[in-house]
Parts: structure tokens; sequence; C-alpha cells
């Protein structure tokens, strides 16, 4: 089981902190492009993904257990 964090906008979106993926191991990208899916997430391809607080790629894998934060893009000025 992995879990995964959402933050700012996306937890609003979601109205929800966080979601379960029932999966044992996936990549970042195989993440990213479940949560594209069906416009479930739509942004999915511009969140930066951090596991167990380290910033991946998308080729990093995701193992049961981990904690994957979703970071939306953040502007300012």
């Amino acid at each position: 089981m992995i879990k995964v964090l959402l933050f700012a906008h996306l937890k609003e979106q979601l109205n929800r902190s966080e979601i379960t993926i029932d999966r044992n191991e996936m990549t970042v990208g195989e993440l990213r492009a479940k949560l594209g899916k069906d416009g479930f997430l739509p942004q999915a391809s511009s969140v930066m993904i951090a596991v167990n607080e380290e910033f991946a790629q998308d080729e990093d894998i995701i193992r049961d257990g981990d904690v994957v934060a979703l970071i939306p893009p953040v502007s300012g000025g």
C-alpha cells in the first residue's frame, strides 16, 4: 500500500489530505499516469513528487510503505 499526501490546492480540489494506492511497487511515472488518468488529477504532469521526503524522478521506484507527497507548482510575485 502506497500513501500519497496532498497539499495546498490539490488537497482542496480532491477534498482530502491523502489517498492510498493499492500497489506493492510502481514507478513515479506510473503513479503520475495513474493520477492523470480519467481526469482524476488533470495537472498530474506538473506536480513535483517526493518519496520519503526526497524529490523523485519518473523512473524512481515507489515501494509498499513509502510515503509520497504531491507538491503543486507555486507562483509568486
